[in-house]
């Protein structure tokens, strides 16, 4: 039995496999429309989510299986003082497989040494984010048809965003990526990722404060909100919530096949302007999520076509 908290439980070989059987399922989803049934996704959401619990659940009912959970932990037995443990093992007697969102780091971890049900780290506080790391490199894999030899720029929170250390980590093992990180001084990437991930690899980054600086450089911008829930106090919010804001005038420099994703939701650090823009994929982002999930569901319960 197999689980996935982090992004490097999966091998280079295993995500692009992944990414294969995406692409298989976009160009015929009949031939999967029964491949789960009979099998149940327990969804146990303790932090608010839409894309995330909606697109775990849309996957396996277009899988033919079934779901249940909670979206709320205020609707739980939580609410009443159970452990974290006892919730998976009570919830892995009736479900075959879990994903869980928790806002505290290393909670799915602790869930999977417990559980009798394969456990998906669905978002741990700001920790990580496997499987918007997945539907990430779908969207790049079928916007620029490979995942290596590009610059990619990461700008808004880098300190808090749990997406962006994911897919650092998930980018870090291909060839020649360049990172280039946008951000103000109070929300650059956090020391542990440029020394354990970027300096022990010695791959090649750097951090500026203003987009327009690097704009013309970059292959992909990936985009990200100030996050309120991750700050201790409300002024700190304000005083950095809106750093960068993408307009149509910060475009200008930009390359015509520059792809723009983000995670969702955003606040206002994307234009609506921007929505039209051929280059803008983060609706993709959404859908992609759902075939990248229909295809892990499938690996971690070992059913195939």
């Amino acid at each position: 039995m197999r689980h996935l908290i982090d992004i490097t439980d999966l091998t280079v070989e295993e995500i692009n496999n992944l990414v294969t059987v995406s692409e298989n399922i976009i160009k015929d989803k009949s031939s999967f429309s029964e491949i789960c049934k009979g099998k149940k996704i327990a969804t146990l959401f303790y932090e608010p989510s839409t894309r995330t619990r909606l697109s775990f659940e849309a996957a396996m009912l277009e899988l033919g299986g079934n779901v249940l959970g909670f979206a709320s932990a205020d609707s739980s037995s939580v609410s009443k003082g159970e452990t974290v443990t006892d919730t998976v093992r009570t919830v892995g007697c009736y479900a075959d497989i879990i994903a869980m969102r928790h806002p505290k780091e290393g909670a799915p971890m602790a869930a999977s040494k417990y559980s009798p049900v394969p456990i998906i780290n669905s978002g741990d506080g700001g920790h990580n984010h496997p499987t918007q790391t997945l539907a990430d490199l779908l969207t790049i894999q079928l916007e620029k048809g490979r995942l290596d030899n590009f610059t990619i720029g990461f700008c808004g929170d880098l300190m808090f965003g749990r997406t962006v250390h994911s897919l650092i980590n998930a980018l870090s093992r291909y060839k020649n990526i360049n990172f280039v990180f946008i951000s103000p001084e109070e929300l650059k990437i956090p020391a542990y990722i440029k020394e354990d991930t970027l300096n022990k690899k010695g791959l090649p980054y750097k951090e500026v404060e203003r987009l327009e600086e690097v704009m013309p450089e970059l292959d992909i911008l990936y985009m990200t909100r100030v996050q309120r829930e991750r700050f201790f106090n409300e002024a700190d919010y304000i005083r950095l919530k809106d750093s960068y804001i993408l307009e149509p005038n910060k475009l200008i420099n930009a390359k015509k096949d520059l792809s723009i994703l983000h995670p969702l939701p955003r606040v206002n650090e994307i234009s609506h302007s921007i929505d039209d823009d051929p280059r803008a994929c983060y609706f993709k982002q959404v859908l992609n999520g759902k075939y990248i999930r229909m295809a892990l569901i499938m690996k971690l319960l070992e059913v195939q076509v």
